[in-house]
């Protein structure tokens, strides 16, 4: 019974032994691994970068800027429009179209009768109009006969001052009719007149948006439209920087879309005030007559301002993004800065531009596109810069 006893006391301090060793060896393992750490985090905090390691710096391309004397165009992009382009409507009561005259691209003249309005309303209207003023022509002619014969009997006793007094104001209220019956009669013709559209002036007839059968009112869409004499012109807009360049008079070259023929023009008026939403201005070019100059027809023209000294750059220097074209200086630090500039026109193979750069700038002329504002860059000069 002691024997049993004692066996059991020594394997329950046996467990106890192993457990405890298993507990040490784990918090030396941790304890171990956390000096470990320590050692690696301050070792490569506090490792200073190799004497003599070289920077990744890139190296880039550069032209200096160059002034040279360039033409300096503005671009006009617009439509040909006839300069006096007359719309032709109803004056009328209007009514049901019975007949149309003539056709667009036809050549008329003042007075002309373009279409007819049904008149079978209006025309017996003046026909009666007509005779009442025969009527009271009549009537008049009668009671001044009988105002005169008044007078003379009256003159010798054989009728009375009332009586002649009465034809003398049956006499004036019949003359009075007349007048209204010809007042009548002379708005009843200017309606019936009405009915015939009519040509305003002489000159070509451009559009027809009419046709027999329809019903036209006053007030309504016009009928034809019709371009008064030959004189054509370009209705162009420019924009808002170069508007000041341009003066009235200044020659002008002309081109139709798809055609190389060229046609002069002068500036003939500038608009007085700029579009807030497109920021174009209006220009109104004059034109000789031509006959392929037809009006709505797209048309570009070019105006040459000067010639002056301008910097041009290499096109792949010219860079630009959603808040405008821009270029890369190279600065004293061998620092990229961005400095905006303004594509004034194209010369000698290269871009004219305007904008805050001096003689002494090194511009980037290559993969300007890759480079951030501010990186250190080593330079090379551009061969045939």
């Amino acid at each position: 019974m002691s024997i049993s006893l004692r066996e059991g006391s020594s394997i329950g301090m046996s467990r106890r032994v192993g457990s405890h060793l298993i507990w040490g060896v784990l918090i030396a393992v941790v304890a171990l691994g956390a000096v470990l750490l320590m050692r690696l985090t301050h070792g490569s905090a506090a490792t200073p970068p190799a004497a003599g390691a070289k920077l990744n710096v890139p190296t880039v391309s550069v032209t200096a800027v160059r002034r040279s004397v360039v033409p300096t165009t503005v671009s006009i992009i617009g439509n040909i429009a006839a300069r006096y382009d007359t719309p032709i409507g109803v004056e009328g009561d209007g009514g049901r179209v019975a007949a149309i005259y003539v056709e667009a691209g036809d050549r008329v003249h003042r007075g002309q009768v373009l279409a007819r309005i049904n008149d079978s309303v209006i025309k017996p209207q003046v026909s009666n109009l007509e005779a009442a003023l025969e009527l009271a022509k009549a009537e008049a002619d009668l009671a001044a006969a009988e105002y005169r014969r008044a007078l003379a009997l009256g003159g010798a006793g054989a009728l009375s001052k009332e009586e002649t007094e009465r034809r003398r104001s049956s006499s004036v209220t019949a003359a009075a009719k007349v007048k209204v019956a010809a007042a009548q009669l002379a708005e009843a013709e200017a309606r019936l007149a009405r009915t015939e559209v009519r040509a305003p002036a002489d000159g070509l007839l451009l559009t027809r948006t009419v046709e027999v059968g329809q019903t036209v009112a006053p007030g309504g869409p016009a009928l034809f439209r019709m371009a008064e004499g030959d004189e054509v012109e370009l209705r162009g807009e420019v924009a808002e920087q170069d508007l000041p360049l341009l003066k009235v008079g200044q020659s002008v070259r002309v081109k139709l879309t798809g055609s190389s023929q060229v046609f002069e023009g002068k500036v003939r008026l500038l608009g007085a005030v700029i579009d807030p939403q497109t920021r174009l201005g209006m220009v109104r070019i004059a034109l000789k007559p031509d006959p392929n100059l037809r009006p709505g027809a797209f048309a570009r023209a070019e105006v040459l301002v000067n010639n002056a000294e301008q910097i041009v750059l290499p096109q792949t220097a010219v860079l630009s993004d959603d808040k405008g074209s821009y270029v890369l200086v190279v600065g004293a630090d061998h620092r990229i800065e961005r400095r905006t500039v303004r594509v004034a026109g194209f010369a000698g193979g290269g871009v004219a531009v305007a904008g805050a750069l001096e003689d002494r700038d090194e511009i980037v002329s290559t993969a300007g596109a890759f480079l951030q504002e501010g990186e250190v860059v080593k330079t090379v000069e551009r061969t045939g810069s």
